[in-house]
């Protein structure tokens, strides 16, 4: 199974048809949004081509290979114009022999990781819109980074998982960072 993650899109509409691109491109079998989608946040700019309701109709369009997950932005209201489920906190996917959680990285992170997790588990986050690629205490820590709005001078950036390795990839589809999932 493939898996595109997408996080901190915050209502801009250009990355969202971005990412999409990218996920008919890429051929995955899900794209996976680590929360943040609707709203820019009171700390963060207006992204480029900020329209919510541009994104709602492009992300529903998609509704059906889609698993998301509520970032600290997200809110009930998204919710209701949404026609996926994201107000979960975190979601757990198997993947071959392994768990695969993900969160927003508001309440876990790689400095507050779930009990739940194992060696050889892989923990999928977002909101510091800066890419991870790590091992810790046995467990792989990832983020794509931030697809509207990326810090420390990282590129626009989403993240696939294909077989054995965690990518993050620019949106000219260029691998940026990788870490074999062992």
């Amino acid at each position: 199974m493939k898996l595109m993650f997408a996080s901190d899109i915050h209502g801009s509409a250009y990355w969202a048809k971005k990412v999409l691109e990218r996920f008919e491109e890429e051929k995955a079998d899900y794209l996976v949004l680590l929360g943040d989608l609707l709203y820019h946040g009171p700390r963060n700019p207006l992204p480029q081509d900020y329209n919510p309701q541009i994104v709602i109709k492009l992300l529903n369009s998609v509704k059906d290979k889609i698993i998301a997950i509520r970032g600290n932005c997200d809110s009930e209201v998204d919710q209701m114009v949404l026609e996926f489920p994201m107000m979960a906190d975190y979601n757990i996917i198997p993947l071959k022999n392994r768990k695969l959680m993900v969160s927003h990285g508001h309440l876990y992170n790689d400095a507050k990781l779930p009990s739940s997790l194992v060696e050889g588990d892989v923990f999928i986050f977002g909101h510091i819109h800066v890419p991870v690629l790590k091992q810790q205490d046995g467990v792989y820590m990832l983020n794509p980074g931030s697809t509207t709005l990326p810090k420390e001078n990282h590129p626009n950036s989403y993240g696939v998982i294909d077989h054995d390795s965690f990518k993050v990839k620019t949106f000219d589809g260029k691998v940026y960072k990788e870490i074999n999932l062992k």
